[in-house]
């Protein structure tokens, strides 16, 4: 007899992942004897939970060691204890190296965005010292049915509709993170731990309406499956994918436009960026306010359209400035984007 449903979803996913990684790893060095190690971050709660048995009993078939990292963000009383906790509930899945890491959460971009810059910057750092080749994350479609959603709200355009990319990273180690759940909704992975009996905590800002996404959780997809019918998650999933797809296709085309734009000194070029379609402009001044030091994630739509009212509508305005204390300019029929 197999393993329960559940169970062998969760399995699954996260078999395709380490084929994945491993198909990556030609070009990348290993520690260990040679082992590629895979960490998995995990909060405690029912999907990261899931995640780790699931790499726990999926990786030494693989040849892969497995680990996992726990980040005590400090924000609630007691929750250096709650990390304690995980660390022995991954230790006694077989999970090694584990540990707990505590970071301090600043203030920018408002508790969520803070939080999740501070996790990062713990799971970047860990990775690093103990040579992982891979972190997996527990996203699960519920997760990027809510992101899509929050990018709607947003209005930020195509790329914040694609919601979480299953593999993504930073600057050299763009196939660091990787989610395998995204294709597997929420209560298969509490399901898998009912059945397993995983212990899990239910973290109680995942219910605290102080925070959007749990507004978004507990009263804004529910309204939408209730005036639109159920279906509404796996049609976010779809939707993510989708935009995707186009946006990738749009940042192609744009990387290959931009050389076409500049002149012989480098400077982009105001009467051809005006010829390219607005969806390819954007893009390209996107691309060369980030190479000039504007942080990508402080970078948003409102930003980029006034960069392009430059180009689009001039009228003889100033500087426009930028995160990063970057200034875009237009001089003489060129486009300067540089920090000041």
């Amino acid at each position: 007899m197999g393993p329960h449903p559940a169970v062998a979803a969760i399995r699954l996913a996260v078999r395709r992942a380490l084929h994945d990684v491993l198909t990556d790893l030609t070009d990348t060095p290993t520690t260990g004897g040679g082992l590629p190690l895979v960490l998995v971050a995990c909060s405690g709660g029912a999907d990261s939970m899931a995640l780790a048995s699931a790499l726990a009993f999926e990786a030494p078939k693989l040849g892969i060691r497995a680990g996992g990292i726990t980040v005590d963000h400090g924000l609630q009383p007691g929750s250096d204890l709650r990390a304690a906790e995980v660390v022995v509930r991954m230790t006694a899945l077989g999970l090694d190296p584990v540990e707990s890491v505590a970071v301090r959460v600043g203030r920018d971009g408002g508790p969520e965005a803070a939080a999740r810059d501070a996790r990062y910057g713990a799971l970047d750092e860990a990775a690093d010292r103990l040579g992982a080749s891979a972190v997996l994350l527990g996203h699960t479609r519920d997760d990027q049915a809510e992101t899509v959603l929050l990018g709607l709200a947003r209005g930020s355009g195509i790329r914040s509709l694609s919601g979480m990319a299953e593999v993504s990273g930073g600057p050299g180690r763009s196939h660091r993170y990787r989610r395998p759940f995204l294709q597997v909704d929420r209560q298969t992975a509490r399901k898998a731990c009912m059945v397993q009996s995983l212990a899990v905590w239910d973290d109680p800002h995942n219910i605290d309406p102080a925070y959007t996404r749990s507004r978004l959780r507990h009263e804004g997809l529910p309204a939408l499956e209730k005036a639109l019918g159920k279906g509404v998650v796996e049609a976010l999933a779809r939707t993510a994918q989708l935009s995707r797809d186009d946006a990738d296709a749009l940042d192609a085309w744009a990387a290959e436009a931009e050389t076409g734009v500049r002149d012989e000194d480098g400077r982009l070029e105001c009467a051809k960026l005006y010829a390219l379609p607005p969806a390819v402009r954007r893009r390209v001044l996107r691309r060369a306010v980030v190479a000039a030091g504007s942080p990508a994630g402080s970078l948003f739509a409102r930003h980029i359209e006034e960069v392009d009212r430059l180009i689009t509508g001039w009228r003889g305005q100033g500087a426009i400035n930028l995160p990063g204390r970057v200034e875009a300019q237009r001089q003489g029929g060129r486009l300067v984007i540089r920090q000041g």
